[in-house]
């Protein structure tokens, strides 16, 4: 599989040996694990072993219409922890709940559509119980709100696809004036929520961004710079190195 965005979500079980590229970060699996993808996140997945065991469940947007609010979760979160390792028990307990997917897809009944539903939910509400409680944020105050409605707009200017693709929003007061509220209430629901400021999460995300690039493009690096919004070239690389430590060329010949 090519280290690509797809166009539908994506929970994978599965016992064996693996290695996984998730953005910008490369995880090797060596025993059980469940895996959440979606449309935002590029991902690739190698076998290191013959040897494998694999349920998986693929579903659309359009899948969760009637429950628009699906995508919040954070297993499904650019910033959440999809890959999560599992004991012999607990891969025992969702392969009962994939077991009956298969069952339930191949019946004649007339609302199996809805169990499906409720399957993959369960397969979600399995993971969300393993992550910590902090990662999950209820969103019923204002500062939730207003941090939900940037991060959705910061995720909307990914992926970048193309050399010729621009980011619109680089600053935290282009952000803030998209959202209608001034950059300081902007910065204080942040980091109310998230503990980091609006520069700092569309650092972040850039810098994440930069790196999928840097990895899995033939792109030069002016051509990545334009991409993420940067005037010049040097502000790309200054801003690389002053996180990674490393400018964009080195970065790519490790």
């Amino acid at each position: 599989m090519p280290y690509s965005r797809k166009d539908f979500y994506k929970i994978t079980l599965t016992s064996g040996r693996n290695r996984v590229h998730y953005a910008d970060k490369t995880v090797e699996i060596e025993g059980n694990a469940l895996l959440f993808a979606n449309p935002q996140i590029p991902y690739k997945w190698e076998t290191i072993d013959e040897e494998q065991s694999c349920f998986f469940c693929i579903f659309t947007e359009s899948f969760f219409s009637q429950s628009p609010n699906f995508k919040e979760y954070p297993v499904f979160q650019p910033g959440g922890q999809p890959i999560l390792v599992l004991t012999d028990e607990q891969v025992e307990t969702l392969s009962a709940v994939y077991l009956k997917m298969i069952a339930e897809i191949e019946s004649d009944y007339v609302y199996k559509y809805d169990l499906l539903r409720n399957y993959a939910l369960e397969l979600v509400h399995f993971a969300q119980k393993l992550q910590p409680a902090k990662t999950i944020h209820a969103n019923s105050n204002a500062a939730a709100r207003i941090s939900s409605l940037f991060m959705e707009l910061l995720e909307r200017q990914f992926p970048i696809e193309s050399p010729y693709q621009q980011i619109k929003f680089r600053s935290a007061v282009e952000y803030a004036r998209q959202l209608a509220v001034h950059v300081n209430h902007l910065n204080r629901a942040l980091k109310e929520t998230t503990g980091k400021t609006t520069s700092e999460l569309i650092a972040e995300r850039l810098i994440q961004e930069a790196v999928a690039l840097l990895k899995h493009t033939k792109w030069n690096v002016s051509e990545i710079a334009h991409s993420l919004g940067f005037e010049e070239p040097t502000h790309f690389n200054n801003f690389f190195k002053k996180r990674t430590r490393q400018t964009p060329t080195k970065y790519r010949t490790v």
